[in-house]
Parts: C-alpha cells; structure tokens; sequence
C-alpha cells in the first residue's frame, strides 16, 4: 500500500480554516430558504384561493413584503378556521417565493404569547416590513387592538433576519393619537414613514425615527380613509387607500402629491366606479423591478366573511402615467419578474378596429356629420355601419390605448388636453399627447366586453348625459352609471 504524501507545514495550518470555511457555508445554507425554481413568467387568474408549495390556502391577508436579493419575503395575517365573528391573533407567518406566484411557507415570524399585546382575544393586523441598512435590523409594524376595536393602538417588532422569529417591542398610540389601519413607506432616501388611521378621524404620515422603531414627528393629515399604501415613482408620490366600511368592499381612491407634506391632490377612484376596486380592499403595493420595466401590483383582499383563511388574494397591475392610476381587471394576467414586465392574458379590447356602443342608451360613439376636419365633435347615434362610427384602437403599452377614427384618420381628443367635467370630445390630429390616451377597465362579466374609458390626463370617463340622439359624447366623472359603460364589439 502506498502511503499518502506527506503535507506540508502550511497546507496543515490551513486545514481549520478549510473545515471552518465548509461548517459556515453548511450553516448558512440550512438557515437560509432553499432557492425556488420559477418560470420566466407567471400567471395569475382573478379572484382564485391562492395556495403556498404544501398546498396549505396563502395566509397573506393584510400583506407586508420586504425583497432581499431576488426573494421576496411576504408577511401576512393567519385567518386560518375564522369568520369575521373571530378574528383573534394566531399568527403571523413568514413565506418566501422568488416569482411572486409560488410562496413556500418557512415558519412563523411573530407568535401568540400567553398574555399582553399578543396574546389571547388580541387583534393583530397588517403586518409591515422595512429593513434598516444603518442598524441592519428588519422593522415589522401592526396594528395592535382588542376585539371590540377600541385600544387603536401600532405595535413594533424587530429581527435581524428577514423571517424572524420577530421580538416584539411593544405598542404606542403615534404622537397621542390612536391608530387602526396602518402602511409604511420608506423612501429613496433611506427615510421612513408610517401611515397611520386616526380612528375615524383622518389618515395620518408621520417620520419614522432614525432606527425606525418610533415616531419621531408628524408629516400630513389627510381625510379620513384606512388601508393606506404609498409608492414613489419618478419625483411623484401615489398614495391608495380605502374608505371606512368595515369588512364590506367600497370603491378605493388614490391621491398624488410631490412631498409627502402635501399640498395632496383630491382623493379619485383608481378602478372602475362602481366595481368596489373588483370586490377588494387595498393591502400594500409590490414594486416589481425588472431588466426592461417595473410593474407596481396592487394587492388586495376580497374578505369572505364565513371563511376568512380562504379569502381571495386580488392582485392586479396597476398602470400609473403622469398623475393617473389606473387598475384594470384582468382575468388573466402575466407577470416577467425578471423583465418587470406584465401582460393581460384577458380582459382588454383588443387592438383593431371597433364599434362603441353605450350601455345606457344604445346609440355608438360617432364623429358627426361624418366630418373629416380636425375638431368635429363626437356625438351619440343610432348604429348604421359608417366609418365615421368605426374606431381603431392601438396599444400604447399596458392598459393605455389610442382611438383613431377609421373615416378621418384623427384620434378621440379632449379639447386644449382640459381636465374639466363635462367637456365634449372631439377628434383631432394625433399628437400622442395624454388627453388622446385611454384605458379600458372590465366592468360587468369577466367574460364580457363591456368596459368603463378612462382619459389618461384627466382621468374623467367617456359617458354621456341623455339617450337623445345627437347627444354630446364627454369626459365626465366616473358614477358607474350604464351612460359611461361602452360595449366594444
């Protein structure tokens, strides 16, 4: 038998370096979450119980989400066996998933404790998660009640990692204020900022503290709405919220501003009026940060009062341009989180050429007198199969098209690009500009064409206000009403 060669002096005080090195790397690959293979794309189909890799229903409900490298770590309320009779904390677990489709439960990030905020008949909600680069701590933030609702108070929790398990640091009413529903929100500056409902009162910012875990002063008073959640896109902030009615759906709004102090623009619906957002309440907007794009996706909850744990997860893009949020339902849809991209596998026009028609009065969307000449108005009239009645719709890019009446070749315009209620359309030579810019929300059936149109720079709906023929065809603000519902054939 030939022996070994002998090792060298060096290559032998090196071996507890190499042992050392190969313990940590098994160590932190037993205490990190095992990579999740993943599509370049996935799919999402409406108002389905979503379920993680064990098959277990998705308790994200009330959802926080915070993204380390390329896995997103989503935080949730566990309504697992409740109605909204009982809706006392279990739990707030941990998932991780790296496409946003498939979630893999890894534990629970803050427990049920025996007595205190935590423990028994306790309310412990929406669940918010920023990570401290300076302190390199993860900040969760709750709301923290009793089962009756009147404590109203922000409970705080930390953890080095991002899963947890999360030590709870106790709860306080912000600057003396109560507070029910909350958001966060940190900013591209590394500051935070939490979002707070005054009970009833108003929605409250206030500046978070240098190592996040207090309220160091108040930011803006807003009027009174819940659920908030704030993006910034480009030097523009976009807050969502929902307004107060309890576990009942209503139709949620959205403000825009260029600080954080205001001066706030008029809350406004961003989802087609009368839909209640497509039966759900806002939870938190993902930002999904691609090689060719970024995708803002609303997240939502369609609470299911009888089986709570089961409530549908409504996620939805939302397509944002200038100071107009839009969200269209798609019965589909698809997601590149690797581009930043998404499509609509359904529940959009689709591009070519159409005919109008208005729910409420019969009539289609036509140039008048046939006109050729740039300012014609548009009208209502009965259907005869004109080209002045045919219209091409070309996608811009998301939900955002352009019209192009088939018989002139000029584009549906809002005169002078007017954000006035109740100015009459017209067409006009394209400019590519915003007031020739449309989105098309699905409204009635999923499986319908019927669709609410909404101009990109004023955000006012096609409608009409009589089912006269010869009616003005304007932009007016969104009711829900048939009179500015448009079935596209």
């Amino acid at each position: 038998m030939s022996r070994p060669p002998r090792q060298s002096t060096k290559e032998r005080s090196n071996r507890p370096l190499a042992l050392l090195a190969v313990l940590i790397t098994v160590l932190a690959g037993a205490l990190l979450p095992v990579p999740q293979a993943h599509a370049a794309t996935s799919t999402f189909t409406l108002g389905t119980t979503r379920t993680d890799t064990a098959g277990r229903a998705l308790q994200l409900h009330g959802m926080g989400i915070v993204q380390v490298g390329n896995t997103w770590y989503g935080f949730g309320e566990d309504k697992t066996g409740q109605t909204t009779a009982n809706t006392a904390f279990q739990a707030i677990p941990c998932y991780t998933s790296t496409d946003l489709a498939n979630w893999t439960h890894q534990g629970t990030a803050l427990a049920k404790q025996g007595s205190g905020d935590l423990g028994p008949n306790r309310i412990v909600e929406r669940p918010k998660v920023i990570y401290n680069a300076a302190t390199r701590t993860y900040v969760m933030y709750l709301h923290i009640d009793n089962t009756s609702y009147s404590d109203q108070r922000v409970g705080v929790a930390t953890s080095p990692t991002p899963c947890g398990p999360y030590s709870y640091r106790g709860s306080f009413q912000p600057l003396g204020n109560q507070s029910r529903d909350i958001g966060l929100f940190q900013d591209t500056d590394g500051s935070a900022y939490l979002l707070s409902e005054n009970a009833g009162r108003s929605l409250r910012i206030y500046r978070l503290s240098a190592d996040y875990t207090s309220v160091a002063s108040a930011v803006a008073t807003l009027p009174n709405h819940e659920s908030p959640a704030v993006i910034k896109v480009g030097g523009t902030y976009y807050l969502l919220a929902s307004h107060l009615t309890g576990w009942a759906t209503n139709d949620n709004v959205y403000a825009t501003a260029t600080s954080l102090a205001g001066p706030w623009s008029p809350f406004r619906n961003f989802a087609a009026p009368g839909t209640n957002t497509y039966n759900s309440q806002t939870a938190n907007i993902i930002t999904v940060q691609g090689s060719a794009a970024t995708t803002y996706i609303y997240a939502g909850d369609r609470w299911t009062g009888n089986a709570m744990g089961n409530s549908p997860l409504i996620w939805l893009p939302l397509t944002i341009r200038g100071t107009m949020v839009n969200l269209g339902q798609y019965p589909s849809w698809t997601l590149d989180v690797g581009a930043g991209t998404w499509s609509a596998n359904s529940g959009l026009p689709s591009a070519g050429t159409h005919v109008l028609k208005n729910a409420g009065s019969s009539m289609v969307l036509d140039a008048s007198g046939a006109s050729t000449a740039a300012g014609g108005k548009i009208i209502q009239w009965p259907a005869h199969g004109g080209a002045n009645q045919q219209w091409r719709l070309t996608k811009l890019a998301d939900n955002v098209f352009t019209m192009v009446n088939v018989n002139s070749g000029l584009c549906l315009d809002v005169p002078d690009g007017s954000t006035a209620n109740g100015i009459q359309l017209q067409q006009w030579t394209c400019t590519g500009g915003a007031n020739q810019q449309w989105t098309a929300d699905l409204v009635g059936s999923l499986t319908g064409s019927q669709y609410f149109l909404q101009n990109v720079n004023s955000g006012l709906a096609i409608g009409v206000s009589s089912t006269a023929s010869g009616a003005p065809v304007s932009q007016l603000g969104g009711t829900g009403a048939a009179s500015q519902v448009w079935t596209v054939s």
